[in-house]
């Protein structure tokens, strides 16, 4: 049977984009000689429609949109992702089904039974896990349908309280019971720079266990924070990956299951370098939000730092030159070399800038809060003042041009509180929060491999807020090399401070980054939506209490 993997950028809630492309890649694959198409999970809606789907008439024009897609399916085979009702007197309203369309109506529906509730994934909410098992039978092939979770039964946790095997519900051992003949599994699976071996192996696994053909399909694109690499692929019998298709960007790739008995010795999967794989998502991210908020312009303040030089990088290659714009605001703190490597990045790059000196909007603030603030020295109020200065600017051109405002504020800060709220933590969205500065470094690397893009004084200097004088980075901060591995353990690994200091760091080290990360939950609060590059992003997938005293 020659099956398409059908990997496609959707829209939530767009049903005449997300049905005009579903029909299009059928017709597509029909006319390649495809006898089965398959689409990801949730892909007439588009995934995750979180509180849509608390909504009646979401949900009907969801199975509306379904019976649409039904009709051009006569002659071939569709799964396709949507919810369907539980028409149960009990239980949640809803199931996460995947549609088998055939003959121009829908032939059956399979439900999805395990349904994550950790990170960003909150499916229990809304949906009522499956607990019938069914095979679905298609050209003299019995297939094992599954919709994402249904295969990471085994996955391995990061929390030392977790079980061995966070499900106590194994849907492809049940379904191994009917004897199916091919495993397909529809997901809806977002990018972690962190797990994207892991999520390979989970597949790989799955058909070497069980001697079964796996077919992957997942989605690409962006939806709001969540970053989808697609990396579809499809698994032979003995683990081999036969056919993958390609990271961040739609494609359609038709597999025929003669190729999946295992007596193929290729395979053919696509390795790809950790952080290239950040650099395209953080893109895809960005052109994403752009696209499906209705903008196409951004503005950031460029600081002649290293994190605003990416972050401008990135949005040229996500909107283009034409659509990014970067303002220059130096203070009196700021370096000479500041204004200059900023206006050397931005004609590299062929943007436009504008400088904006604050020296004098700082000082007639400082005159008009001086009769409250007699007596009082230097401190960081008239360090946030600046950074809140550049934030009005920002915002002003923001408004008057219609331009998002990009934030520029790394993971490391972030964790940490080293940023000004209503200042350089403002923006609509946030490029590099879920970047740890380590690797920011790596992304600078790896986006001046060929040619300097990034001046390399930007890269040389230390790392400067610039809002006092000779100020640095390791002046208030631990060196981000020690730093972000104290981070990545308390704040991916959950460990706890005793663990980490006998990893051998210094317990008062330890103790003040704790500390830190754990009394700025506020900040992080109020900060825009966070593009997700890593398994524990700051935002929905990480819940804490702010007023807490742990």
């Amino acid at each position: 049977m020659r099956i398409a993997l059908a990997q496609l950028d959707y829209h939530i809630g767009n049903f005449a984009e997300n049905t005009g492309s579903i029909v299009l890649a059928i017709e597509n694959a029909r006319q390649s000689g495809a006898e089965l198409v398959v689409f990801s999970e949730l892909s007439v809606c588009g995934y995750p429609p979180l509180d849509l789907l608390e909504r009646k008439d979401f949900i009907q024009q969801c199975i509306d949109e379904i019976h649409k897609i039904a009709r051009v399916c006569d002659s071939i085979g569709v799964i396709i992702g949507g919810p369907s009702f539980n028409n149960a007197s009990e239980g949640k309203m809803l199931f996460n089904s995947a549609y088998f369309l055939y003959g121009g109506e829908i032939k059956q529906i399979i439900n999805k039974s395990l349904l994550p509730t950790y990170d960003i994934f909150d499916e229990y909410r809304y949906f009522e896990p499956n607990r019938v098992f069914t095979l679905l039978p298609f050209k003299n092939k019995k297939i094992a349908l599954t919709i994402c979770e249904d295969l990471w039964d085994d996955q391995p946790v990061e929390n030392e309280f977790a079980r061995s095997r966070l499900y106590t519900r194994h849907p492809l051992e049940e379904l191994c019971k009917l004897d199916p003949d091919l495993v397909i599994n529809i997901a809806a699976s977002p990018f972690s720079h962190t797990r994207m071996d892991l999520k390979k192996g989970i597949f790989i696994d799955k058909a070497k266990k069980h001697n079964l053909p796996v077919i992957y399909v997942n989605q690409v694109g962006a939806q709001t924070q969540l970053i989808f690499e697609g990396g579809s692929m499809a698994i032979d019998c003995k683990g081999r990956i036969i056919a993958q298709l390609d990271f961040f960007s739609p494609e359609i790739k038709i597999v025929d299951t003669d190729e999946l008995d295992g007596s193929h010795k290729k395979d053919i999967s696509k390795p790809k370098d950790r952080i290239g794989m950040v650099h395209d998502a953080l893109v895809t991210g960005i052109k994403g939000y752009f696209r499906k908020t209705n903008f196409s312009k951004a503005v950031l303040g460029l600081s002649g730092g290293i994190d605003s030089a990416i972050t401008l990088v990135l949005a040229a290659r996500a909107l283009g030159k034409d659509n990014v714009h970067a303002i220059l605001m130096p203070s009196g703190f700021s370096s000479g070399h500041s204004v200059s490597d900023s206006v050397e990045l931005a004609k590299n790059l062929g943007i436009s800038y504008d400088i904006i000196k604050i020296e004098d909007l700082f000082q007639l603030f400082n005159q008009s809060l001086s009769p409250l603030f007699e007596g009082c020295a230097f401190d960081i109020t008239e360090e946030n003042l600046q950074s809140r200065i550049r934030c009005v600017l920002l915002m002003a051109f923001s408004n008057k041009f219609g331009h998002i405002l990009l934030n520029t504020s790394n993971k490391s800060e972030a964790a940490v509180g080293y940023g000004t709220l209503y200042g350089d933590m403002s923006g609509g969205l946030s490029v590099l929060g879920d970047v740890y500065k380590t690797d920011v470094f790596l992304l600078a690397k790896y986006i001046n491999a060929k040619t300097d893009v990034i001046p390399r004084n930007i890269l040389l200097k230390p790392p400067s807020a610039e809002l006092r004088p000779d100020q640095k980075d390791s002046d208030s901060l631990p060196e981000y090399t020690v730093l972000d591995r104290v981070l990545e353990e308390y704040i991916e690994h959950q460990k706890t401070n005793e663990e980490i200091v006998a990893m051998g760091f210094e317990k008062s080290l330890v103790s003040r980054i704790i500390r830190l990360v754990n009394t700025n939950e506020y900040k992080r609060y109020q900060t825009p939506p966070i593009l997700r590059i890593s398994s524990k992003a700051f935002g929905g997938g990480r819940r804490l209490p702010l007023v807490a005293k742990y």
